[in-house]
């Protein structure tokens, strides 16, 4: 099996690259912690073994137990307002002063307020919300919730996509780390090419005729029958996949002269990455459901949503979630106070102004390196795609890796997703003066591995 493919979702701690880092550590604290949560742990890849051990976090800022600094380019899509922002943990303080947990049989003003916010937020009759822990579980209540309205069980999905970690998730999933030895897995998915522009399965195709991946949609759903619904992330996250205006406008179209309920997975890109608060915004697009998590806690509290139309209300003998951290009021509160945050400081245009920037440095990037096969993104989410051939496209794996870690040792991290894309996720607070710091980071580490033209 080709080495890209059990990278899919991220970079690969058994290389040559990960155990050469550990020099660059020399820590003996840190060694003994290191060691210590392998002895501990279940291990499995993409976590075991540990980059670093952390001691603290705040802004854009991550510590380690030596004091070693990284601006945090990754942060699981959870930091979208920084670490420790005190306009959160404030407000998360005093719910723990009077009530921390809430029993699923009781609900709550903080969860009441939140449901209404993300109803206020959302298009058209998107107004129904089941909230829960993590992403992963919304995912399987959004996929019950198809079932019950439709009455079919077969659904269809993306081949990369990431959806969570859990049975039913990973059936839906497209990621091979995830689902290898796994099998049997969940009956009745379908998965199609997602639209990629830049290495399409379907020959040079550019940001108009892209809509042939939607296209293949409507054959798969045509000639499989019983599809209830169809699940997809409106931007792909990890390798950063922007398709086109035309793409989604066909997939609404095929979904609802079918039957078929549109699934949107924003759960690592809503509440500003995109510059928008949701990204199916950019699009014009209104989905069935959207699910919705990560971000959603401000990097304090787990805590996610499914959201679905009014007229999705009918299965009320039907348990969809429920989880005992269903109704949180700390995650309530989180939410709550992160969508205020979003708004009173106009982080949307501020984060619609960084992706200009972002683009245009990004670009100068391209030029100079040939390294730099593609840049694509939008606000603060930006994939870097590295090559060893810009006619052929051969994944630059390695390259990839040594920048990384050449980043990691001067304070920059990020993810390395697809085995040679460079992931740019930072938190929307961060000041232009720390992105140009970011870039020349980058900057200087592709010089090490590639010369310029």
């Amino acid at each position: 099996m080709n080495d890209i493919y059990s990278r899919t979702e991220g970079d690969i701690n058994l290389s040559a690259s990960r155990k050469n880092w550990y020099g660059v550590i020399q820590d003996s604290e840190t060694y003994k912690w290191l060691d210590e949560d392998e002895r501990y742990f279940l291990h499995q890849s993409m976590s075991t073994p540990c980059l670093d051990v952390l001691e603290s976090c705040e802004g854009i800022y991550l510590t380690d137990l030596s004091g070693r600094r990284y601006m945090d380019f990754h942060g699981n899509n959870v930091h979208q307002l920084g670490y420790r922002n005190s306009f959160i943990t404030e407000r998360v303080k005093a719910q723990m002063d009077s009530l921390p947990f809430s029993p699923r049989r009781y609900t709550n003003i903080p969860a009441i307020e939140c449901a209404k916010k993300l109803a206020s937020l959302l298009p058209g009759d998107l107004n129904r919300v089941l909230f829960a822990p993590g992403g992963t579980s919304v995912v399987g209540m959004a996929l019950k919730l198809a079932r019950a309205v439709t009455g079919r069980y077969k659904v269809v999905s993306l081949w990369d996509s990431f959806h969570g970690a859990s049975m039913d998730a990973i059936a839906v999933g497209g990621e091979r780390v995830f689902r290898k030895g796994m099998g049997p897995l969940m009956p009745g998915v379908e998965r199609i090419p997602p639209p990629v522009m830049y290495r399409s399965q379907f020959g040079n195709v550019d940001a108009v005729n892209d809509v042939h991946y939607a296209d293949y949609l409507e054959y798969v759903i045509e000639k499989e029958g019983e599809v209830g619904a169809f699940i997809a992330e409106t931007i792909r996250n990890t390798d950063v996949q922007v398709p086109s205006k035309a793409y989604w406008k066909r997939v609404r179209e095929i979904c609802t002269r079918h039957g078929v309920l549109l699934i949107l997975d924003e759960i690592p890109i809503a509440f500003g990455r995109t510059g928008k608060m949701f990204a199916f915004e950019h699009y014009e697009l209104e989905p069935d459901i959207i699910c919705l998590g990560k971000g959603l806690g401000a990097g304090i509290i787990p805590f996610a949503a499914m959201v679905a139309r009014d007229k999705y209300n009918i299965a009320p003998e039907i348990s969809l979630g429920h989880y005992t951290h269903e109704k949180s009021p700390l995650g309530a509160v989180a939410a709550l106070a992160m969508m205020e945050y979003i708004e009173q400081h106009e982080l949307l245009i501020k984060v619609e102004a960084d992706g200009v920037f972002m683009k245009e440095q990004l670009s100068l990037l391209m030029n100079k390196y040939p390294l730099v096969g593609d840049i694509r993104g939008a606000g603060l989410l930006w994939g870097v795609e590295l090559v060893r051939n810009r006619a052929s496209k051969v994944p630059a794996i390695e390259e990839a890796e040594k920048i990384m870690y050449e980043c990691l040792k001067n304070g920059l991290s990020f993810k390395v997703s697809q085995g040679n894309v460079l992931q740019l996720s930072p938190p929307l607070i961060i000041t232009r003066d720390q992105l140009r710091e970011a870039i020349g980071i980058l900057d200087r580490a592709l010089s090490t591995v590639s010369a310029p033209n």
